[in-house]
Parts: C-alpha cells; structure tokens; sequence
C-alpha cells in the first residue's frame, strides 16, 4: 500500500482574498484543495493562472484553488506590492501571502509554479511542476471525486473566496507608452483590457481601442511612417493573454490580428506564417533593420516579425534565444535571455536595448559581421539583484520592465521592482540613479522640446505616467546586494545521479514511435560547476560528475516531456493523436558535503 503524506499546514504572514479571514486545512476538509505555489514576477505562474481558471469554474463546488504567494524578489515581498499584483492578474482564489517561504519549504517546493492537490481528507494526491499540467489535474480530480463520493468524505458548496471591492481609475496597471508625431501618446491600459489614445497633458482621453478584443496589452509600437502607409495601418499592440500582435488604424478603430493564434505556444520555437504559428506573451515591441522585434518573454526568446500589405502573408522566426532561462551571451541563436520585458532601438539603429527582467540584466542584440550577437552591461543573473550604483560591473537592477535611450547615448531603464529610474552610460560605464520612489514603473520615454528633455515614466502600481525631470547631477545609490532566498540542497561531491519524475495522466503515454519524447538539459553556475552532464539530451535520467575544489553553486535543469492521448478502450496511441506537452526549469542551489545523497529526483509530474 502506498505511504499516504499529510498535507503540512498553511502557514504565512495573512491571507488575501478572504474578507480577513486566515484559512486552515481543517477548514478545508471534505473539499480538494490545489495549492498553486507562485510569484507574481514569473511569466510561467502567470500561464498557470490562465490555465486553472477552467478547473476552478468547472469544479467550483468540490475545489478550493489557493494561490501560496512564495516570492523571488525582495519587492515582491511586499504586501502591498502583492495585493495590488492579486489585482492586476485577476486572482479570484484566496491566495496566503508566504515571505519567509515557509509553506513552500514545508511542501518542498523547489520551482515556480508548483502545483499540489490535497484530497477531501487532508492527504498529498499529487505534485507537479511547471506548466501544462491543467488537463492532467482535470483528469486526476475527477477521478478522485467518484473515490470520495463513495467513501462520503466529499463535501460541497460555497467556497472562501471573497472579492474585494472593485477600484475606479481611469487607467489601471498601465504597461507601455508610445509616442505620436502630433504631440499625443498611446497607453496600454493593461487591466482594462484597451489601449488609449491621450493628449499631451497625459489625462485627457481622445479615443480608447481593443474593447472586447484585447485582454492584456503590453507592448506599443508606432511604425514609422512609410511603414504605416504601405500597410494601412498604424499601430501594433502586444496581448500577452491574448499571445497576439493586433494592429490598430488610428483613423478609424480598426483592429486586425497580425501574429498568433490565440493559442500559447508550447512548444520552445516556432517559425513560418505569422497567423498559423502559436506565440507565447509577448510583452513589448520594437522596429529594428524592416521588421518587427517582439520580447517573447514566455519562451525566454526574441522574434522577428516580418509585415506584409496582406496579414496572411506575414511571417515570424525566432531572432534570439535557445529558450533555456538564464544568462548567456554572444551568437544569438545561442543565447539565453529571462523573460525580456522591454524594447528600445538606438537612435543609429544599431542595435535593439532589452530589459531581461528575470535576470535583471540590461542587454542588446546587435548585428555583425557573424551574424546576430547578445551582450549584457548590467546585472549578473537570475537570482542576483538590488539597487546599487557605480561601475556597471557592481551595479545591480531589480526586475526591469522598460527602457529608452537618451539623446546623450545613455540609457534609462524602468527599474521596476526598485521603484526608480536608472541610468547606464555605456562611454563611461557607470550607472546611477535619476529618480526613486516610483511606483512600479513599467516603461519610460524621453519627451523634448524648447524648454528641454524630460522623462516620461509610467507608474504601472499609481495607475498614471508622471512626468519626471532629468536631475542635472544623478544620485549614486549604495543600496544592499541580493539574492534570492531558496533552502539550499546538500549533495554529496563527485557524482550525482539526477532524475525528473513524470507520470503522464490517464489516458496518456509518452509516444515513443519516433524515439524518446522527453528532453533533459542541464547546465550550472557558476562555470565550471560540473566536469561532465552538462547539455541536452534525450531522457529523465543523467549522471553529472562535479570539479574538486568548488562547494557550492546552482543546477539549472531544464525538462519536457510530451504525452499524447490514448483510445479510450484500447490505450494504444491513434495515429494522429492530440499530444501535451509538459516542462519546467528549476534553479537548485547546492552545496557539495561529504555524507549528502548522491541522488536528486525533481517532480515534473508526480502522483
């Protein structure tokens, strides 16, 4: 008979979305429970949330879904920060708010998102990490409901949830700001699902676009004018929910989709005709060398989208980006980028600045003679961070969102989860602070005229764009240095046998007519971490073998898996049958005793 693990308590500094009410398991019996272990920075928990809404309707009187808030960031940390995040991605579940990562340890969670179900009788039924794993979940509770209806331990009915009084701004959670050539501007005006056309003053409105058809607008782009009257319209507009590119003619409202489906993309590449092939949030947008370069941040990717004068003519490729999640520079089909969350193309089109969020690393990509090249100039990776001035080598940024270029060549980056307004030089390689105590600030731009250049800053959490002098003589911040707070995994030095645990759902197979449908990449920080195991390979299993001489570092391990429906009566794969894919990336901090395990087993898929 199977161990049967109770399910530890929730623990955590309060509760949202409960009318002040803290909820304990007991509270919850005789209902299942899903724990959804997230951190509002993450792309991939911001998927999940998507994907179990579904789940939540469908059983909305056996199910009680609990967002575990479990952050990354010191910001994020916030409970502020976290209540007006609930807000912005439309969590209606309870959600604890969990700083210290207690509940996270309790359950070992070693990934964001993770996801646990917990039956009618308080007992572990099920962990799974990343995303995709909404049909299996739907499968596994209803096989456990008829389980539980028959043993009398189902109970049904309302669930806690209690919404919280609904606000009123004119814009709210705004994300990108795009400049017209008559003085107006354009703002996504992201939680109300429009984009806004305003006068200069930055209130007064002139036209609103994308009511019920937009979701969640990101990314504004203004093509140049030769651009526009060759292709009939004006603007382009990144839905990051939608996974489209829509275009807007300004003259008259018009709105056309340009790229994606509408579907996430859930494979880790794509390319061909624009409307055929799936995107996965694309966060923002810049012109660059005739074409269109889109922040996937979803894949950890940049796109090229090439526009023609017929949509269905468009097409898309990846431009940069293995998809592996992480911090790698040169050949850009090579690279590896975090969740790039904003564009700005230099004033000589050379190259396209990034702000790679997850690594809070400012970045570019640029073309020579060997083709597309990656470089970073500020920051050092994903699990550093913090607000510190001085040589770009030392500086550190917190999750920036946006940046622009100012007339001197300098670069101004929205430091997002530092509330400021940073500033690189790249001829004197210095950074500094221009403005602080900004609201969440998600995108930046410069606004000149006779009277001067200052900058315009959208203060996403204020739900306006403040207009911000440029000081004369920026502050240096010595703020602390940061990393992420993770319990750290002992492991014993030499070799270490590594294993993902994946059991597809019922009614799948992994599908091995054509080889092995499963992926294993690993790498390590820092370099020179392992002697051997690192790469890409076929499998779930590997050896890796670690250098003397090194006592700690990070694992990165990237899975998928796919599995694909069987017939319903017989199992065995149809020949053309629908397939699912699965996959996750973990960042594992080790440290190499003497004694430890030789042996590390990660749940992909885990009942």
């Amino acid at each position: 008979m199977a161990l049967r693990v109770r399910a530890p308590e929730l623990s955590g500094r309060g509760w949202l979305n409960t009318g002040g009410r803290a909820l304990t398991l007991r509270d919850l019996r005789g209902r299942f429970c899903v724990l959804d272990f997230w951190t509002f920075c993450c792309v991939n928990c911001l998927h999940v949330l998507d994907e179990l809404r579904p789940l939540e309707r469908e059983f909305a009187d056996q199910l009680v879904l609990i967002g575990v808030h479990s952050p990354k960031f010191e910001h994020e940390a916030d409970p502020v920060a976290l209540e007006q995040a609930v807000e912005r991605y439309a969590v209606h579940h309870p959600v604890l708010d969990d700083p210290e990562l207690t509940t996270w340890d309790a359950y070992t969670a070693r990934a964001w998102p993770t996801l646990v179900v917990i039956d009618p009788e308080g007992y572990v039924v099920g962990q799974f990490s990343g995303e995709g794993h909404a049909h299996g979940l739907t499968v596994l509770v209803r096989e456990l409901l008829e389980e539980h209806r028959a043993k009398g331990t189902l109970r049904t009915g309302d669930g806690p949830y209690v919404a919280p009084e609904p606000p009123e701004t004119a814009l709210r959670f705004p994300g990108k700001l795009a400049a017209l050539g008559d003085g107006s501007y354009l703002v996504s005006d992201t939680a109300h699902h429009e984009v806004v056309h305003l006068e200069a003053d930055l209130e007064t409105e002139r036209a609103r676009y994308g009511s019920g058809v937009l979701d969640s607008p990101q990314g504004v782009l203004v093509l140049p004018p030769d651009a526009a009257d060759r292709l009939g319209y004006d603007v382009l507009v990144a839905d990051t929910v939608r996974h489209q590119i829509f275009s807007i003619r300004l003259s008259d409202g018009e709105i056309r989709v340009q790229a994606g489906t509408g579907e996430q993309l859930r494979e880790r590449s794509g390319s061909g005709a624009a409307l055929q092939q799936p995107l996965s949030t694309p966060w923002d947008l810049a012109w660059w060398i005739d074409r269109v370069v889109i922040a996937m941040a979803g894949t950890h990717q940049l796109w090229a989208l090439h526009l023609a004068t017929d949509p269905k003519d468009n097409s898309v490729a990846v431009l940069a980006g293995t998809s592996n999640e992480g911090l790698r520079d040169g050949a850009a089909h090579d690279a590896w980028l975090a969740q790039p969350s904003g564009l700005a193309t230099s004033a000589d089109g050379g190259k396209v600045w990034i702000a790679d969020s997850e690594t809070s690393v400012l970045r570019s990509i640029s073309l020579s003679d060997s083709g597309f090249q990656l470089e970073s100039y500020v920051g050092k990776g994903l699990f550093d961070f913090g607000h510190v001035d001085g040589p770009a080598a030392d500086a550190l940024l917190q999750h920036p969102l946006g940046l622009t270029e100012l007339p001197d060549g300098s670069v101004a980056v929205a430091d997002t989860y530092n509330g400021a307004i940073r500033r690189f030089d790249p001829a004197t390689g210095e950074v500094s602070t221009l403005a602080s105590e900004l609201a969440e600030p998600s995108d930046v731009l410069v606004e000149a005229d006779e009277s001067g250049a200052r900058l315009l800053v959208v203060e996403s959490n204020a739900h306006r764009i403040a207009r911000v002098a440029i000081p004369v003589a920026a502050a240096r911040v010595s703020g602390d240095a940061l990393r992420t707070q993770r319990s750290v995994t002992d492991i014993a030095p030499g070799q270490l046998r590594l294993s993902v645990d994946f059991v597809p759902p019922t009614g799948q197979k992994l599908d091995k007519r054509y080889g092995d449908p499963t992926q294993l990449t690993v790498s390590a920080s820092p370099e020179g971490l392992l002697r051997s195991g690192e790469g890409a390979a076929q499998g779930l299993e590997r050896t890796l073998e670690f250098v003397d001489g090194l006592t700690e570092g990070v694992l990165h391990v990237s899975v998928r898996a796919a599995a694909c429906d069987g017939d319903p009566i017989t199992g065995e794969l149809p020949e053309h049958a629908a397939c699912h894919v699965y996959q996750q990336d973990w960042g594992i901090p080790v440290r190499l005793v003497d004694g430890a395990p030789a042996e590390l087993s990660l749940g992909l898929r885990a009942t």
